[in-house]
């Protein structure tokens, strides 16, 4: 069963499994985080390091599985596979959007 995803958020797992990180990381607001594995990353340059480094050290893949609206945040529940210690787990992608951009990203389990 597809999930209904809003574009910005589609695009961004759209990118992330075709691996353009450089595409990906203009599809975040200028001034955008990313909040993942207790560390902040800001702007889109940040944001494309961060997302490199990520591919290079966990091998990983996402697979949605649910998402829902909670307080003008999108939380889009997905399988993470991947070469690191529990694989696979569930985390929880919480997407801020404004103006079809990702204003903000917090990944957590």
């Amino acid at each position: 069963m597809a999930i209904h995803l809003p574009r910005p958020i589609d695009i961004y797992f759209t990118l992330d499994r075709a691996r353009d990180t450089e595409a990906l990381a203009t599809g975040f607001a200028a001034d955008a985080t990313v909040r993942d594995e207790g560390s902040i990353h800001e702007g889109q340059a940040a944001i494309k390091a961060w997302k490199i480094e990520a591919r290079r050290k966990y091998e990983y893949t996402i697979e949605p599985l649910e998402a829902a609206q909670r307080d003008c945040k999108t939380v889009v529940t997905a399988r993470v596979a991947g070469n690191f210690p529990g694989s696979p787990v569930i985390l929880a992608f919480i997407f801020v959007l404004e103006r079809d951009k990702v204003a903000s990203l917090e990944i957590h389990s």
